[in-house]
């Protein structure tokens, strides 16, 4: 069994499509991880180290696929992400830790809130596209739990699920920094030079181009510096009409106007 690795889910040419995009970064700032990924789709050759079918296709196959690793240490990684650095130290947290996740965003939000265990705020959902965890007993259990919940319970959505079960869980695991799982990309904007080492993006907006029927159609984004023209936009438009003066009250008039 090889002792660390990456691995992605996808389904449909789409996201197939997004999935290489995000391969080629790694292997461009990572050469020599390995890089498996679950589909049922035609992918590139030689892009890849191993390709597994689907056992489970469907809403959020990758509960399957990640209990199906073939690595000691896995690095799970949603389909709309690029990774823009090295991450090759990342993988020694789990000297440590059972598995390690960043905070999601929105915490102020009902959304991110959702459970059906309250938690503190200090304890909002963690985001389940960057995915770090051990080949170990204990953590596949964890992770087939969490299976069996989401498809019992009917849920849209995985996160939920996975904060209350963490927050009920004995397992020992790390909050990564930012910079592993970075959503909001005006935080480029607003780190100093000494501040990060810049290393997996995820953001929706490469997906974009796609039709989610809730939303228009936009051009296919590619470079981070799309990405980050897109994210300036869209925030100023999060703060429109919201009175700027007081750096912090502003963020609960902006709650308040919903």
């Amino acid at each position: 069994m090889a002792t660390s690795g990456v691995i992605y889910v996808a389904s449909g040419a789409d996201y197939v499509d997004l999935a290489c995009a995000s391969a080629q970064g790694l292997r461009r700032h990572q050469p020599g991880l390995p890089v498996d990924i679950f589909t049922d789709d035609p992918v590139p050759a030689g892009l890849f180290d191993r390709i597994h079918p689907l056992s489970r296709p469907g809403p959020r196959a990758k509960l399957t696929a990640m209990q199906e690793t073939r690595f000691e240490r896995t690095l799970f990684l949603d389909a709309d992400t690029l990774v823009v650095g090295p991450i090759g130290d990342l993988f020694d947290v789990l000297e440590r830790f059972d598995c390690a996740l960043a905070h999601d965003m929105r915490r102020a939000s009902a959304l991110i809130r959702e459970g059906a265990v309250a938690t503190p705020y200090a304890f909002p959902q963690l985001n389940s596209g960057v995915f770090l965890y051990r080949r170990s007993a204990a953590m596949l259990a964890f992770l087939a739990e969490w299976e069996r919940r989401f498809h019992a319970t009917g849920a849209r959505r995985d996160q939920p699920i996975l904060k209350d079960m963490l927050w009920e869980s004995d397992l020992r695991f790390y909050v990564l920094p930012p910079e592993f799982n970075l959503r909001r990309l005006t935080l480029l904007d607003a780190w100093e030079p000494w501040d990060v080492r810049p290393a997996i993006i995820h953001s929706h907006r490469l997906m974009d181009h796609m039709d989610a029927g809730y939303r228009p159609k936009g051009p296919r984004l590619r470079a981070v510096a799309e990405l980050v023209a897109a994210e300036r936009e869209a925030l100023a438009g999060e703060w429109q009409g919201v009175d700027e003066t007081d750096p912090v009250a502003r963020f609960a008039v902006a709650q308040e106007r919903g």
